[in-house]
């Protein structure tokens, strides 16, 4: 690993990036049958080592992953599903790229090999590189066959996966694309870039962006991090390549420019018409319900749907959900049909599709599971949804059978459904429209990043920003502390003071220069090392620094475990390993009532006490951790003579035990909560930060805080005579910072007026 010497350098390390373990191979090695910017993907991905590429479909993948597996090397394994595998192998033969047909491990040879996700039990990751087709299976699949998948090629060097999708806001689907590819597990990414939106009890709908509803056990709803949203993004391009146009990344779209796609809708009125535990329908009420009432009005539709057939003599793909409506619709199309089922042979399925694209019968009858995805189709232009079911994927991947680049005539889609079912037609079209936005803002937003990722150079936003306000009494900086710090002289200050930021993804800010953005414990106190050396650089010998924390819950999708975890106990061995001295702490009582309403934690809620207490525990209390400055303190502090403690107060705050804070005795910070932030900011009490001031400094000294905030310290500072330095990274806080210290010297300047 990388000795970092400087805090640009650790900085640079913090970034959200997948880094590159490929190979560089020329541009003049790709086949020239690819066009530029299939060449730039192919080249971008076999740098990358493992990677993915969601190209819409039409847009070239197939040939994209051809080559990628040619120009990777060494035994390179295919698995794609039951109706591509020969489509792809066909496809191979146009840029000269022979693709072998396995069933097994042993077949393998080196070069290209395929085989379908039906055979997964056959091979094992004795394999140089392996390719998922139509890799959307990772989300749709069942969970013993995805988690082989996650397992089984674990170990192997390259990956790439490809597919026209993911839905642009199946947030689930891409942390199994990135836990596949090894660069994330799914929990991480959740945990890292996520809101479990059920804790925040809000119903997010369907046209609410960056929404997921019901993938995982128990129903949870994941919402991106306000703050996290620029750098997910960014993190996604470092891996992933999402174009639906060439035009997208500059290049020149013509001929991918779809012809029109003309949905019709056609619903058959049902008579008197009831649920089995009703006297009249009550309208669809679950997946089960839907299911009977598509499989009873099957034959009321039979009249229309040959209607709409004998319109058009050119070929159809008919849509079908149920084995009654395949065949019924074989039998209305005796003698110019093909029927393909689940049960087929993979060599009767394989024949019915190539007859099909070679024009030897009109009608094709399947189902989307079948035949619906990565099938090229375009030799009709007609299709019928023999029925619908919820699935916007199935829907769609349906369409681009025919809908797709090499097009030439309109599209002409007709869904036929009984009147009964307007609303599954209707939930369906709501999520084409949501994912067509949520697909257009992910393509803006990622634009850039992809562009810079093509060409090998990265795009970075910086918007890191300074500005100093100063006074007689105070200097407020906006900034990084460890490079604000920078500009105070040694040991100038007399006090510092401080809570420190916890490591929390994407609460406050999306900067790497934010504490809190650390991925875990490591990096953290990595990054506070810089800011406590210079705090201990710029004190005075023989001076103190206090240093607010409490204990931090552990939780189970980021720690493994429910508890807490020793923050403070931490802090102290960054400090004495900086070469601070530790020389005691104080404990600040909190309201537990308080803070299971502030914090929503269960341990601390009547019922779980009741229900089983082996689950409570204590309210967090707030710990004042005290570190000295080795030397000499030239300027005895003095707090008697400066009419600022006595005997008496000494003694009930030397007990260590602080029960008399007032938790409410906080400056004003719900307005300093931007629209963006994940919490409110927690500002110290002012009780608490008085003692530290009035223990460990005189009037008229300096006291030093590198995390600002809203300015508690630096207004507590100034109230009582000492000047301030302050330190903020936050616009919004900085502002409001500035505000209240400024309305302090106001206020005191009016009652010196006598006003």
């Amino acid at each position: 690993m990388k000795t970092i010497t400087s805090y640009q350098e650790f900085l640079e390390s913090k970034r959200w990036k997948h880094v590159s373990a490929g190979k560089e191979v020329s541009r003049s090695e790709i086949h020239p049958m690819l066009f530029d910017f299939q060449k730039d993907v192919v080249l971008w991905a076999l740098r990358k080592g493992r990677c993915a590429l969601f190209l819409d479909t039409g847009l070239g993948k197939t040939f994209c992953q051809l080559e990628w597996g040619r120009l990777i090397g060494g035994r390179v394994l295919i698995i794609a599903p039951l109706s591509v595998a020969r489509q792809t192998i066909r496809e191979g033969t146009k840029i000269n790229v022979p693709v072998k047909f396995v069933r097994d491990k042993s077949e393998i040879v080196p070069g290209l090999n395929i085989t379908n996700y039906e055979m997964l039990d056959n091979f094992d990751a004795d394999i140089d590189a392996i390719i998922l087709d139509e890799s959307s299976i990772l989300k749709s699949i069942s969970g013993k066959t995805r988690m082989k998948l996650l397992g089984m090629f674990r170990s192997v060097q390259y990956k790439l996966c490809c597919t026209a999708t993911p839905s642009p806001n199946d947030f689930i689907e891409l942390g199994n694309h990135s836990h596949f590819l090894g660069i994330m597990s799914r929990q991480e990414m959740l945990s890292t870039f996520f809101i479990n939106a059920n804790k925040e009890h809000t119903q997010f709908v369907g046209d609410t962006a960056y929404t997921r509803k019901g993938s995982n056990k128990g129903g949870q709803e994941w919402r991106l991090k306000h703050h996290a949203e620029g750098k997910f993004f960014e993190w996604l391009s470092t891996w992933a390549m999402v174009i639906d146009h060439p035009s997208n990344l500059g290049y020149d779209g013509k001929g991918y420019d779809l012809p029109p796609l003309n949905i019709h809708t056609h619903f058959v009125q049902i008579e008197d018409y009831k649920s089995d535990d009703s006297l009249f329908f009550m309208g669809l009420k679950g997946v089960g319900d839907r299911a009977r009432v598509r499989r009873d009005v099957a034959e009321a539709k039979q009249e229309k749907l040959a209607e709409i057939v004998s319109a058009d003599e050119g070929q159809w793909l008919i849509w079908c959900g149920l084995n009654d409506e395949s065949t019924a619709a074989k039998a209305m199309f005796n003698g110019i049909s093909r029927e393909v089922s689940g049960a087929d042979p993979i060599e009767k399925k394989v024949e019915a599709f190539e007859d099909f694209q070679d024009g030897k019968y009109q009608v094709l009858i399947s189902k989307p599971k079948i035949a619906g995805m990565g099938l090229n189709m375009q030799c009709a232009n007609n299709m019928i949804f023999y029925g619908l079911n919820d699935s916007w994927e199935s829907f769609y991947q349906a369409i681009r059978r025919e809908w797709r680049f090499g097009q030439t005539k309109p599209v002409n889609v007709h869904v036929l459904l009984s009147e009964l079912e307007t609303e599954i037609f209707e939930n369906v079209m709501r999520k084409d429209k949501q994912n067509k936005r949520l697909r257009m803002e992910m393509v803006n937003i990622m634009r850039e990043y992809e562009k810079g990722e093509l060409h090998g150079q990265e795009t970075v936003y910086n918007e890191y920003c300074e500005d100093t306000v100063k006074t007689e009494n105070y200097t407020l900086m906006l900034g990084d502390s460890t490079e604000r710090l920078r500009e105070v002289a040694d040991n100038s200050v007399d006090l510092s003071a401080y809570s420190p930021p916890f490591a929390d993804l994407f609460v406050y800010s999306n900067s790497e220069r934010d504490l809190g953005n650390s991925r875990g414990w490591d990096e953290f106190f990595n990054h506070y090392d810089f800011i406590i050396k210079e705090v201990l650089r710029v004190t005075k010998p023989g001076r103190i620094s206090c240093v607010h924390t409490s204990d931090v819950p552990a939780m189970a999708n980021r720690d493994g475990y429910i508890g807490l975890r020793d923050f403070p106990g931490k802090v102290i061995d960054a400090h004495a390993k900086a070469g601070w001295q530790f020389v005691g702490r104080c404990f600040v009582q909190k309201n537990p009532q308080a803070q299971a309403i502030r914090v929503k934690s269960k341990a601390l809620l009547f019922v779980q006490m009741k229900k089983d207490s082996s689950c409570s525990r204590p309210a967090l209390i707030d710990q004042v951790l005290i570190f000295k400055k080795p030397g000499e303190n030239s300027v005895p502090i003095t707090p008697v003579d400066n009419k600022e403690l006595d005997n008496e107060k000494w003694i009930s705050w030397a007990h260590g035990i602080w029960t008399d804070i007032n938790e409410s005795d906080t400056l004003r910070y719900h307005d300093a909560r931007a629209k963006d932030d994940e919490k409110h900011i927690c500002p110290l009490q002012l009780g608490t930060i008085q003692r530290c001031i009035q223990l460990y400094s005189n009037p008229g000294e300096t006291l030093l805080t590198p995390f600002m905030g809203i300015g508690s310290e630096a207004y507590m500072a100034v109230k009582l005579k000492r000047k301030a330095i302050g330190i903020e990274l936050k616009s919004s806080y900085f502002r409001i910072a500035v505000k209240n210290i400024r309305s302090l010297i106001e206020t005191n300047q009016l009652l010196i007026d006598g006003i």
